[in-house]
């Protein structure tokens, strides 16, 4: 009897730990800016924009690398709104189909950020609209809304490039969250799953501290990422802390996510 009652929990406890596993990228910040863990390039790069080359570090960019400020250890600190490039290398540190992007903020949307969009994070070669992911804070809504963005090649689907914010094939596809818990006072998890991005099934799902806010499963275009010129953006606006950027080879599942939201791993 024992055994039939102790087996159970021990299949449990290999499930939950086998997330772990699919880890393929993980900056802390702790101690280095250069990423923990990466199954490519770990350093972190900056430039004047995203049409320069970059360079290894952030000297130049106004990003600090603030001891002590993050959620165990040190964190990245935006001080003043961001327009550098700030970014690591995606290749071989984000799988393009399908798999699952975390990081934490922490701010007060409506008090730190300046006028404009805000895109605290960004995967892309070319632009928001073209073969992306993102999040972003709206720049008009008062308090500030909560986006996710996934699109595929802008030919694709939007052919006659018309305006994005006009454009209810762009609207439509946005995963949004009119009431936040972002804070000065707290960090806030942001999860975002994805899968079958360049199939006629794909799809997209935004967390917020382990509870789902809604999906897209409209993302039926091709991806044409140009993987050698595809960068994890950081800070795209941003002003605010950022903490622990990871990716994953698969999309978690939703009781994944609310363990990895404890940030206790």
């Amino acid at each position: 009897m024992r055994r039939t009652l102790l087996l159970p929990l021990l299949v449990l406890t290999i499930q939950a730990a086998d997330w772990k596993k699919e880890l393929l990228f993980r900056a802390t910040f702790d101690g280095s800016t250069s990423a923990k863990t990466a199954a490519g390039d770990k350093s972190i790069y900056s430039a004047a924009n995203y049409k320069e080359p970059g360079k290894p570090g952030l000297e130049g960019s106004g990003v600090e690398h603030a001891k002590g400020a993050g959620r165990k250890g040190d964190a990245l600190k935006f001080p003043t709104k961001n327009t550098k490039a700030v970014y690591f290398k995606a290749a071989s540190n984000f799988n393009a189909k399908e798999g699952a992007v975390s990081f934490w903020l922490k701010l007060d949307p409506d008090q730190d950020l300046a006028p404009g969009f805000c895109d605290p994070i960004q995967i892309t070669d070319k632009a928001y609209n073209n073969s992306a992911i993102w999040v972003d804070f709206t720049k008009d809504d008062k308090p500030r809304h909560f986006r996710l963005g996934v699109f595929g090649a802008l030919k694709a689907w939007n052919p006659t490039n018309a305006e994005s914010d006009k454009n209810p094939d762009f609207n439509n596809r946005l995963v949004v969250v009119k009431k936040t818990p972002f804070s000065r006072d707290k960090w806030t998890n942001i999860a975002i799953t994805y899968s079958g991005l360049g199939t006629p099934t794909g799809s997209a799902t935004l967390y917020l501290n382990g509870e789902s806010q809604g999906a897209n499963n409209t993302i039926k275009e091709i991806f044409d990422w140009d993987m050698t010129n595809t960068a994890i953006r950081l800070g795209v606006n941003y002003v605010g802390l950022m903490d622990d950027v990871a990716t994953f080879r698969r999309p978690l599942t939703a009781a994944e996510i609310k363990e990895l939201a404890t940030g206790k791993w």
